[in-house]
């Protein structure tokens, strides 16, 4: 005998059932995402028959506690994705209708039906630790797009050939700004006192013509625009918080190198070309061990790479497919661009758009080829050797 338990994760108060071997209904109850009540739910479930295991809808976050109680406990997991969870309630009678206990008897329901669930197993420190910096990466590059597009709109209003003239993602343009935003302004101050503010930056070939340039749009524009000094203010502000978020994401990226250098997998991915720092932390972050994953197929369809069959009678076609983890889909596809520098990547890239393939069919082929050759190095545990040879 088995017991298949079912968890509808929530903030405050999940939602478990259990279901015996053949379907009948063992516990039925809410579930406070609290010590106590988790660990009075570890000790019925060692009362079940066993083996027991347990499914749940959501990974991290706010089931992070609950995983954590449950593996501690020893507790086999599994994850039952939410569309899963959602299409599997549409297809049973009054499916429309949805509840806490409802999903939660879907997803036991569901574990005892399925063996092709993936697995969850502990993360150990440095794996979640690189997982968090991933995201507070990602969260300050958004924050930063964002506040780089409002600054251009901002400029463009009040002076738009210092806008056009500018490139706000070098620190040199960040800091001129971050002193003068408006052509008053840099009327009014000295080239002397620019390049101080741009410190050694000042001294290279593009901070001095920066500034040069900088200066002549300004004496160029004697027009003062209504709430042009209100505007420079804002702009000056944005500079200050862009440049505090450039120091940032230098420490960021610091530290993801410093837990990269003491990650068992991290010098295997970084031997196949392509798979810079980030893009080794990005995966990591996003797939977790190789053992999730029982092949390269299984990886691949998790990256929505791998091409998904369509057939009815006798009509048979492939496509491609919209879903998949969208994070593991950008670090394949954008690790495979930048690999195209390699000998190994270059050749094949070739022989794709020599057999007709457009630029973005190739570049989705080499990706998923490189997920194969990723596979096996890990599994291998031997790093990248180029099978190419140079003339």
């Amino acid at each position: 005998m088995e017991t298949f338990v079912g968890i509808d994760i929530a903030k405050e108060v999940h939602w478990v059932v259990a279901l015996d071997a053949h379907g009948k209904e063992l516990l039925n109850r809410r579930l406070l995402n609290a010590p106590a009540d988790m660990m009075k739910l570890v000790d019925q479930l060692a009362a079940f028959p066993q083996p027991v295991l347990v499914g749940i809808d959501v990974l991290g976050g706010i089931a992070a506690f609950a995983q954590a109680v449950l593996l501690d406990a020893g507790v086999a997991l599994v994850h039952v994705p939410g569309l899963a969870v959602n299409r599997a309630r549409q297809g049973t009678v009054g499916g429309e209708s949805k509840s806490d206990p409802r999903d939660a008897r879907v997803i036991a329901e569901q574990v005892l039906r399925r063996n092709d669930l993936r697995r969850v197993e502990a993360c150990s420190e440095l794996d979640i630790e690189l997982r968090l910096l991933v995201s507070r990466r990602a969260d300050l590059v958004q924050e930063q797009t964002r506040r780089l597009a409002r600054m251009h709109d901002l400029l463009v209003g009040i002076f738009p050939e210092l806008e056009k003239l500018l490139d706000l993602t070098r620190k040199s343009a960040l800091l001129l700004l971050s002193v003068a935003a408006t052509p008053t302004a840099l009327r009014k101050c000295r080239q002397a006192t620019l390049a101080k503010a741009l410190g050694t930056l000042a001294q290279r070939a593009y901070g001095q013509r920066l500034i040069e340039d900088a200066c002549a749009a300004a004496k160029r524009q004697q027009l003062s625009v209504p709430g042009e000094a209100f505007t420079g203010r804002l702009i000056q502000e944005l500079a200050t918080e862009a440049l505090a978020t450039v120091d940032r994401l230098n420490l960021l990226d610091a530290e993801l190198e410093e837990r990269l250098a003491r990650h068992p997998d991290a010098a295997l991915i970084r031997s196949l070309p392509g798979m810079g720092a980030l893009m080794t932390a990005e995966f990591i972050a996003e797939a977790g061990n190789i053992d999730r994953f029982r092949s390269p197929d299984a990886l691949a369809a998790a990256a929505g790479l791998a091409p998904v069959l369509k057939q009815s009678g006798k009509t048979r076609w492939l496509k491609r497919p919209l879903g998949g983890n969208k994070g593991l889909k950008r670090v394949f596809y954008q690790s495979a661009f930048a690999s195209l520098r390699s000998a190994d990547s270059k050749a094949f890239y070739a022989r794709k758009r020599s057999e007709g393939k457009r630029h973005h069919q190739a570049i989705i082929a080499l990706a998923r080829r490189r997920i194969n050759v990723l596979w096996a190095i890990l599994k291998k545990r031997q790093c990248f050797v180029s099978t190419v040879v140079v003339a």
